[in-house]
């Protein structure tokens, strides 16, 4: 099965990003987020990111985006913690209903491929909790590699985890410092 396919079937899978190996699956239902979760071991308070191949596909999954903020940091190696006024999305908000985690990664032609034609997915970095960021497949655990319905290879990526800002509050708030310094 190819990555579009197992996406469309509910499934978790495998993709490069710009930063790391993820794990993604459907953003608009709550059960492939649910199973991306226990596969992961991952705590349900804790938010996961929707992810598009363009800012088009963005825009698409979360109509009230104020796309002039966050074109200026995407596309690029940034998870954008931005308003949520419509509480789209509540699993994959954690704790935090009124924001919303949202990326754009600079992707791999391999993954650019399967975000054209799925659109958006949930992605977050494909280890365990708590586990090392995955810089090459073989860096992901093999229990995570078996459980997946696809994988894609784009060979070894950077290995540095996005730059997460806060983007909610007066000032943009840098939550976790990553692969590129905020601009």
């Amino acid at each position: 099965m190819n990555a579009v396919e197992a996406i469309h079937e509910g499934l978790t899978v495998i993709l490069p990003t710009d930063t790391v190996y993820g794990l993604a699956c459907s953003p608009y239902d709550a059960g492939p987020v649910a199973r991306l979760y226990a596969l992961k071991g991952r705590d349900a308070s804790k938010p996961t990111a929707i992810v598009a191949g363009d800012l088009d596909g963005l825009q698409a999954a979360l109509p009230e985006l104020d796309r002039a903020v966050v074109e200026a940091y995407l596309p690029g190696p940034y998870t954008l913690v931005v308003p949520n006024p419509a509480r789209r999305f509540p699993w994959l908000t954690g704790s935090t209903p009124e924001a919303i985690g949202v990326r754009v990664p600079e992707l791999p032609r391999q993954a650019a491929e399967v975000l054209a034609q799925v659109g958006a997915v949930c992605a977050t970095s494909a280890n365990a909790a708590g586990g090392s960021d995955p810089r090459r497949l073989e860096d992901v655990p093999a229990e995570l590699r078996a459980a997946c319905g696809a994988v894609v290879d784009a060979g070894e990526l950077p290995g540095v985890p996005s730059t997460v800002i806060d983007l909610t509050g007066p000032a943009p708030r840098v939550l976790r410092e990553g692969a590129r310094p905020p601009q």
